[in-house]
């Protein structure tokens, strides 16, 4: 299973970031008493009495963005809602309940997840009483507690533990093959509907010439091979400042979503069609979202007689140099050429996404790459990785417990994701690498060191 999120969320001003650094232990949020400094969402590796988990900051919901960002805003709140396994919901003690708060409460009671109310700036037990009044909000168990006093820190860990998923101590588990989602995505025009339809045998999907002729996602069933699967078609994108209007804005906030909650992302490109900036904001939102995909060449029965498919392949691995473990496919939709070859792939992506490693297996590999080519020295000590653990899938998720995360390289993190790679069993997934400092995390009692998160996923120029 994947790692847990506990997102937090609130509007402006009840001390969302200043709570997200105190259960990190690190300033890692920017705190200010100007309403809106909070935009994109921040992530965090926690660690308390043995369980992960990630810890989310969002910005603050009904802001008016100063510098017309608003919707980009609310959409990273309600990416962050959505893939929330646990809701913090923050209020102000001191302000009491806002008509915003009451808007907000109304917002998340339609979300069916595990939700605590967390009752910030409640400095003392003589304001207790003052908190009670957000039990009226009717979201979640109230838990007071104040970041400026250091009060009842522990007591809400211990709420949110208690809410986790169960943590599962199973191994190679792989949720049923049918139940299995393939977003099929790429710019307008590129052949995905005519491939929807082909798949499902019928003209599930109305395909035409027109670019948009798909302005929602949509989730088409069916089998192949006494398998069933789920293909969701999605609107074709275009660049940002082509989107003029309500169709299009929404058409594209719908196919990130579908691709935030597929198992495999098919990225469609047109044989025929130069890649452009589109398809690389594509691939850019698919790699920041840790998707498995597969890069299809399709209409390639009109382009195979000119140019040669090595051509094609050293072209895409020219653009999306970040990307070289995505397995390339070339295609004809229209006809079902390779189409299902390229289905078995992505059942074996999905495999690959789902995969666990026994920790004894994980140390052993990554000893023997520390001491194939140690860390290089930092301030004149070498960094030491002390174990390592997988503590999630879909997508892989390692930590390194290490004497200092700040020392290791982005050059040799790199390195060590190519070990992970090349020697266990997720040879084309996107992978999770986490260097948390011994002794990080709240719940293990001592001041919290370090934590970083590989950046294996630069830029897509």
């Amino acid at each position: 299973m994947r790692i847990p999120q506990v997102v937090i969320v609130g509007r402006p001003n009840v001390g969302k970031s200043s709570l997200f650094n105190w259960l990190a232990g690190r300033r890692l949020a920017i705190v200010d008493n100007v309403a809106g400094v909070t935009r994109d969402r921040l992530t965090y590796l926690m660690e308390a009495d043995g369980r992960y988990f990630e810890l989310v900051d969002t910005g603050g919901i009904g802001i008016t963005d100063v510098d017309n960002l608003t919707q980009q805003v609310e959409d990273q709140i309600t990416a962050g809602i959505e893939s929330a396994d646990l809701i913090l919901f923050v209020v102000d003690t001191q302000t009491g309940i806002l008509p915003l708060d009451k808007d907000v409460a109304a917002r998340l009671r339609y979300v069916d997840k595990p939700m605590l109310c967390v009752a910030n700036k409640t400095d003392g037990p003589t304001h207790d009483a003052a908190a009670n009044e957000f039990y009226r909000l009717g979201r979640g168990k109230l838990v007071s507690v104040s970041v400026k006093s250091n009060r009842n820190k522990q007591e809400l860990l211990s709420h949110i533990l208690e809410r986790l998923p169960e943590q599962s101590t199973e191994s190679n588990i792989v949720p049923e093959a049918p139940m299995m989602k393939v977003a099929i995505v790429g710019r307008r025009n590129v052949g995905k509907s005519t491939f929807v339809n082909t798949l499902v045998h019928s003209d599930r999907m109305i395909v035409s010439e027109v670019p948009g002729t798909t302005r929602d996602s949509v989730d088409v069933r069916f089998e192949m091979d006494g398998k069933a699967f789920i293909a969701i078609d999605t609107p074709g994108l275009r660049r940002s400042v082509s989107v003029r209007t309500d169709i299009d804005f929404y058409g594209t906030r719908r196919a990130h979503r579908s691709i935030r909650r597929a198992d495999v992302v098919l990225v469609f490109f047109d044989a025929t069609e130069r890649i452009g900036r589109v398809d690389k904001q594509l691939c850019g939102y698919v790699t920041e979202h840790y998707k498995p995909c597969i890069f299809v060449v399709n209409k390639w029965d009109l382009m195979y007689r000119e140019i040669p498919t090595e051509k094609w392949v050293k072209y895409l691995r020219d653009t999306f140099r970040t990307m070289w473990h995505v397995p390339i496919a070339f295609i004809t939709g229209q006809t079902g050429k390779n189409v299902k070859a390229l289905l078995n792939h992505a059942q074996m992506l999905y495999r690959q996404s789902c995969d666990r490693i026994s920790t004894g297996q994980l140390n052993t590999l990554v000893s023997r790459a520390l001491e194939t080519n140690p860390p290089p020295l930092f301030q004149n000590k070498r960094p030491k990785v002390y174990y390592a653990s997988q503590i999630g899938t879909q997508p892989p998720t390692i930590v390194l417990v290490c004497n200092n995360p700040r020392a290791f390289s982005q050059t040799y993190r790199r390195y060590l994701l190519g070990v992970l790679r090349d020697q266990l069993s997720f040879g084309e997934v996107p992978i999770k690498l986490y260097l948390h400092g011994r002794g990080s995390g709240s719940g293990s009692g001592s001041r919290p060191k370090d934590t970083q998160q590989d950046e294996i996923h630069s830029d897509l120029d």
